[in-house]
């Protein structure tokens, strides 16, 4: 599906909040959309790859990293998992790593950067629950717009 997120908000303004524009934008998909899940972790990626793992087709993984750029929450191999689970795409509030990888894979991925260390495996954290980043609130079932021109974020779907 296609769309343009200048579109969206020329049409629904009124329902529409806007993420700050913090992220980068990786992965050959360069827009897309789905409702949210989230998780909330923090330089740990376990409850990241079990999301990816088992969130139903079509979803958008939002993850809540505090913001951390010591480490990755997503390479190439979680990355992969998404393309294959037929994933809309991920939104990271922290770093991937495989950056070249991804870029070539069919996926959208927007992250705050890139660091080439990888996290620790504690499996702590939260899973779908409401997260703040990005002067918005993140919460399981909204609907999320992206592209190359920012993050949208509805109530409810809008296309």
């Amino acid at each position: 599906m296609s769309f343009h997120t200048a579109d969206l908000c020329d049409d629904y303004r009124d329902e529409l909040k806007l993420a700050d524009p913090l992220f980068n934008q990786f992965g050959k998909k360069r827009n897309f959309s789905g409702p949210i899940v989230t998780v909330k972790v923090f330089e740990d990626n376990v409850l990241v790859k079990k999301a990816l793992e088992t969130i139903p087709s079509g979803s958008v993984l939002v993850v809540d990293g505090g913001a951390s750029r010591r480490c990755a929450l997503m390479g190439d191999n979680l990355a992969e998992i998404a393309v294959k689970r037929k994933l809309a795409g991920v939104i990271i509030n922290g770093c991937i790593r495989d950056s070249g990888e991804i870029n070539e894979m069919d996926i959208g991925v927007f992250a705050l950067g890139t660091n080439p260390f990888k996290s620790i495996k504690e499996g702590k954290g939260y899973e779908n629950l409401s997260v703040q980043f990005a002067g918005v609130d993140w919460s399981p079932g909204q609907y999320v717009y992206a592209d190359e021109d920012g993050i949208l974020l509805a109530e409810r779907k809008l296309i």
